[in-house]
């Protein structure tokens, strides 16, 4: 809460979430949370419906505040892990507003608007740090376009929930909070240069999904200290200005791509 700024947003907004609570709500918006809310954690008993107490009317209450909050965002797949996640943790529904304020409006914008640009732009800065910093493997996705989107979307979207071990989750999101978005490449490129020489010996599109999946398992991403140690190691130099530069490129691209342009 301190090191994201929710905390001073929710002091200087006392009341606030209360009243988002307390307006007419959108039915759209809250038909849209309801389609996710039981696919939402399902195996957690926190978040059965019969659970006592359940979780799902907290991060229902949150996540259709946020909604009307944040109304170019609305509602997006994704969104119902990362509030889940908080609810989790916090315990407490205006604290995991504020942190979903933090997280979707300061750290990672246009990651849940509905045109996702900010995941498409940085799916594709990915793709240049792995060109960069591990190029065999670079060369080897450069045989498979979009192939970044197939297959670290999820990785950066539910941001490693599902994906890494729980405690190593906590881990990365306490990096993330404190040191902002590059964590998400820091995270991704350890595990894409550590894998290296698995990632190489695929032999076809199936091969390189199938070793994606399977290098975010096993001891090295279970060891939650080891592996925040790497993250800031294994990836080398990542200056936020670099980020920032290769974001502008690949915007640009996209924005070409997407309106015809050469």
């Amino acid at each position: 809460m301190a090191a994201s700024g929710a905390q001073e947003r929710l002091e200087d907004n006392r009341g606030y979430y209360q009243s988002l609570l307390a307006m007419e709500h959108d039915t759209r918006l809250e038909e849209s949370i309801h389609t996710d809310m039981h696919r939402t954690f399902p195996d957690n008993v926190l978040f059965r419906g019969k659970a006592a107490p359940s979780l799902q009317r907290a991060l229902f209450n949150v996540l259709l505040a946020y909604g009307h909050h944040n109304p170019a965002v609305g509602y997006c797949q994704g969104m119902n892990f990362i509030a889940g996640y908080l609810v989790i943790i916090t315990k407490d529904e205006e604290k995991s507003f504020w942190l979903m304020d933090a997280l979707l409006g300061r750290m990672l914008p246009d990651f849940y608007h509905p045109a996702m640009m900010g995941l498409k732009t940085d799916l594709e800065v990915l793709g240049e740090l792995v060109k960069a910093k591990a190029p065999a493997v670079g060369q080897l996705m450069a045989q498979y376009p979009g192939i970044w989107t197939l297959l670290v979307s999820r990785w950066f979207i539910c941001l490693y929930i599902d994906t890494l071990p729980i405690e190593t989750v906590l881990r990365v999101w306490d990096c993330l909070f404190y040191e902002g978005s590059k964590v998400l490449f820091r995270a991704a490129l350890t595990l894409i240069i550590h894998h290296q020489p698995e990632i190489l010996r695929a032999r076809s599109l199936s091969d390189v999904c199938e070793c994606f999946r399977q290098i975010t398992c096993g001891a090295f991403t279970l060891d939650c200290h080891a592996f925040t140690q790497k993250i800031f190691t294994e990836p080398g130099i990542l200056s936020m200005a670099t980020i920032d530069k290769l974001r502008e490129k690949c915007r640009q691209r996209i924005v070409a791509e997407e309106s015809g342009r050469p």
